[in-house]
């Protein structure tokens, strides 16, 4: 039976996990392969340094080039920008078939590496990249190889899941719910890339390439994080029969394609909707197969190490067969598109006076803009008194579907009148 030498570049909760089934489960992917996955080397920065599984001590080494040059299969899951970057162009200088995880890295530089990974002709695979253990890139490089998608639609980040159903479920401010999800290790110490929404952004830019067969990067993804979403928001949405979650969305519209990242109001009943906790769900949408949605852990050692594992086993496959490497497709050039492409529906939020006239001039405003109400709840907060002068009401206003930019022109105008007092939120809402 062949053998094939694998190097293993990180030893961290993933990395080590994917050591532990390398090595305890070499004969049953021996079986599935046809070749022997030999785990020549792990590359770490301390060879001493305590870890989830203990490998033999023998195969830590601190000289990741060398590793990297004599390898068929490389599985880098360092993360980072470098030396991330440089071991992935060494091995694909040497021909090796590269499984990587590193979503920052793809969401930065993954044009110029799948370019690279196709001049020689080797494979680059990335399913850990997005969404942990959910097996969502294959399905849409080869099941849905057949069809056309529409769009993509998902909860891709757990920390951010965990955080707004938190909210939703217990009527948490947005600080405690952060808190708990520290305390509980969803959320690292400095969680920036996750309540900004710039992991979800890597995640999507991947998404998109895959689904419309161009190649985006981070810098073309719309981002909004969800540092903005307070109770009342979370209260009201709940009210009206939503919920909120922060979603990744790629969409092919007339003249190109929409990527964006951006708190959401959902349906209660959608698909999306009932995702709990930190977990994470891709929605999909085809012209034949219709809906689809891919449910699972989007994080932690073994999920991911799951993902990686199915992408070693597909290359060592090919390795065996024979044939070139693949990444992806890119047979169209769809620009990315500006978020005022968009049209979508909005939920908007006001403080207002309350007094007569009001909401006339509010409906006015909407109407030259050409934004339809769709409805409109006002709830009382203060009564009209000669002591404390005029009354206060919150108005929730659903609008049918508009142009980002005629909304935004519309939340303007409303923010001009001197009976707001303030436009309290601004959200998008999908799947209805």
């Amino acid at each position: 039976m062949k053998t094939l030498k694998v190097a293993l570049l990180g030893a961290g909760n993933v990395g080590s996990q994917v050591a532990r089934i390398l090595l305890e489960d070499s004969e049953v992917l021996a079986a599935r392969t046809g070749a022997r996955l030999e785990l020549v080397g792990i590359a770490v920065r301390n060879v001493d340094a305590p870890r989830e599984y203990a490998a033999p001590q023998a195969l830590y080494t601190t000289d990741a080039s060398a590793l990297v040059r004599g390898a068929d299969i490389v599985i880098e899951l360092m993360g980072g920008l470098e030396p991330a970057r440089t071991l992935i162009l060494e091995a694909i200088e040497h021909g090796a078939t590269v499984v990587t995880g590193n979503k920052a890295l793809l969401a930065v530089d993954g044009p110029a590496l799948y370019e690279k990974a196709d001049a020689a002709g080797v494979q680059l695979s990335y399913e850990a990249a997005v969404a942990g253990a959910i097996p969502i890139l294959r399905p849409i490089t080869d099941s849905l190889a057949g069809d056309k998608i529409t769009r993509v639609m998902g909860i891709v980040n757990g920390t951010t899941n965990f955080i707004l159903d938190a909210m939703d479920s217990t009527g948490a401010e947005f600080s405690d719910a952060l808190a708990e999800a520290t305390r509980l290790g969803y959320a690292e110490a400095d969680p920036t890339a996750d309540i900004e929404g710039h992991d979800a952004a890597a995640k999507g830019a991947i998404l998109a390439s895959l689904a419309f067969h161009t190649r985006y990067a981070l810098e073309d993804v719309h981002c909004e994080g969800i540092t903005g979403v307070t109770a009342t928001d979370i209260a009201a949405a709940k009210d009206a029969g939503y919920v909120i979650k922060l979603l990744a969305i790629a969409e092919k519209l007339d003249g190109g394609v929409s990527v964006r990242v951006h708190p959401t109001l959902l349906p209660r009943e959608h698909p999306l909707g009932a995702v709990r906790g930190a977990f994470n769900a891709v929605f999909v949408e085809a012209e034949s197969a219709g809906e689809l949605m891919f449910y699972g852990r989007g994080a932690g050692g073994s999920p991911t190490a799951s993902a990686v594992m199915g992408d070693v086993v597909s290359a060592a496959r090919r390795l065996v067969l024979g044939g070139p490497g693949r990444t992806d497709s890119t047979i169209e050039v769809l620009p990315v598109l500006p978020i005022d492409a968009v049209s979508t529906r909005y939920y908007i939020h006001l403080d207002a006076a309350d007094q007569p006239g009001v909401l006339s001039k509010i409906s006015a405003l909407f109407a030259e803009n050409g934004v339809s109400i769709e409805s409109m709840r006002q709830t009382v907060h203060r009564e009209h008194n000669e002591n404390e002068g005029p009354g206060s009401a919150e108005l929730r206003i659903v609008t049918h579907r508009a142009g980002e930019a005629a909304l935004a022109a519309t939340v303007e105008a409303i923010n001009g009148l001197d009976v707001i007092n303030s436009v309290t939120s601004v959200l998008r809402v999908e799947g209805v």
